[in-house]
């Protein structure tokens, strides 16, 4: 199957790529293209216009300090996940992005497109959500930061305007003494997740996000509980969804294997850091 027909835009600055998408309601920003591309193929998304933004310069940068990690909205997951400074300064980025799909999509998509996505199968916005990070946007008014917290609102469903385009994403950096681990089920190497789990721990204080589960990536405060409990703990927060891939059923189960796994991962990861 072949896209619908769509006018194309390849602006020259962020002013223009800005206009022109203030211009068309209906059109949309293509960065990577790993997940509009397929969209439009199976005709699922019907954009009047595309407006390109990989000749804008300055969007492909990886700036990692002591804080924190920012994400250009043109910087591939394959230059993220190579990065031995943001694997320093937040393991669990690189730990997530090691799960993204293939190599092939990893050398073409983009971090920051991946977050504006909103795909709660993915990755990257579960783990922008337990680290509680951000994202730049630009828009006609301006530049505004949204939370993580704020960002996701619904399935494939984000807080960016159609008039704003991503422009960096943030990550904060791992606290002394914190850990952090990742891991997630699929039935062959490279597919969506049935279920995955981050974990971040830092003392008392133990946090689980979760993709392929709810709508949206989910955030769990499992401090105080007992490890061996804290699957069943997870669940009370969830609402395990029901599709052709898993059954609701086994999504619980896998909630609760997977719980527990990445506590423990994480909790030694702390350890060894330490």
């Amino acid at each position: 199957m072949k896209p619908a027909p769509f006018d194309y835009r390849r602006p020259g600055t962020l002013a223009e790529a800005v206009a022109a998408l203030a211009g068309e309601p209906n059109a949309k920003v293509l960065a990577g293209g790993q997940s509009l591309v397929p969209l439009l193929s199976m005709r699922l998304a019907a954009p009047a216009m595309l407006v390109d933004i990989n000749g804008l310069p300055g969007l492909d940068t990886i700036s990692v300090e002591e804080g924190g990690v920012r994400v250009g909205a043109l910087a591939r997951h394959a230059a993220v996940l190579a990065s031995p400074d943001v694997r320093r300064v937040q393991p669990l980025v690189s730990l997530a992005l090691a799960n993204v799909a293939h190599a092939t999509i990893r050398n073409r998509g983009t971090t920051v497109g991946s977050l504006v996505h909103a795909d709660a199968a993915a990755e990257m916005p579960v783990v922008l959500s337990l680290l509680g990070g951000s994202v730049d946007v630009e828009g006609p008014a301006g530049r505004r930061t949204i939370p993580a917290d704020e960002l996701f609102v619904g399935p494939l469903e984000s807080s960016v305007h159609h008039d704003e385009i991503a422009v960096s994403a943030f990550f904060p950096a791992l606290a002394d003494g914190a850990g952090v681990a990742f891991e997630e089920i699929a039935r062959r190497h490279g597919d969506y997740a049935l279920v995955g789990a981050a974990a971040l721990v830092d003392g008392d204080e133990v946090s689980v996000g979760y993709l392929s589960v709810s709508d949206v990536p989910t955030v769990v405060d499992l401090s105080g509980v007992p490890i061996d409990e804290m699957g069943e703990a997870a669940l009370e927060r969830l609402e395990p969804a029901e599709d052709i891939h898993a059954t609701a059923a086994y999504r619980a189960q896998l909630v609760r294997v997977l719980t527990t796994r990445v506590v423990r991962s994480a909790y030694d990861h702390a350890e060894g850091r330490a």
